[in-house]
């Protein structure tokens, strides 16, 4: 856990968080820290893993970082995500500015 009340961990060299997803938004953005989350809207509707899809590019521009770094490891059909990102002392600076 982080002071922006962030709760992850580090884990097999992989940052390890949840993330609620609010889709339909009108537009997508991480949009500050719920409940020990990252608070996720992205643009799209919840069908046929879209909002999965648009999630993950959603964090692949924020991090800077390729889409092939970021997994969700469950919740696919959940508002609430867990997601694994692979580590780097980048990411993680960016991950707990989220909110700041």
């Amino acid at each position: 856990m982080s002071d922006t009340g962030l709760i992850y961990v580090v884990k097999d060299g992989r940052i390890v968080l949840n993330i609620k997803v609010i889709p339909g938004s009108s537009k997508s953005e991480l949009a500050g820290i719920y409940n020990g989350m990252i608070k996720a809207k992205v643009s799209v509707a919840p069908e046929k893993g879209k909002a999965n899809q648009a999630l993950v590019e959603l964090l692949s521009e924020k991090f800077n970082i390729p889409k092939s770094q970021i997994a969700i490891t469950s919740g696919l059909t959940s508002k609430i995500k867990q997601v694994s990102i692979k580590h780097s002392a980048n990411v993680l600076d960016l991950i707990l500015s989220i909110g700041k």
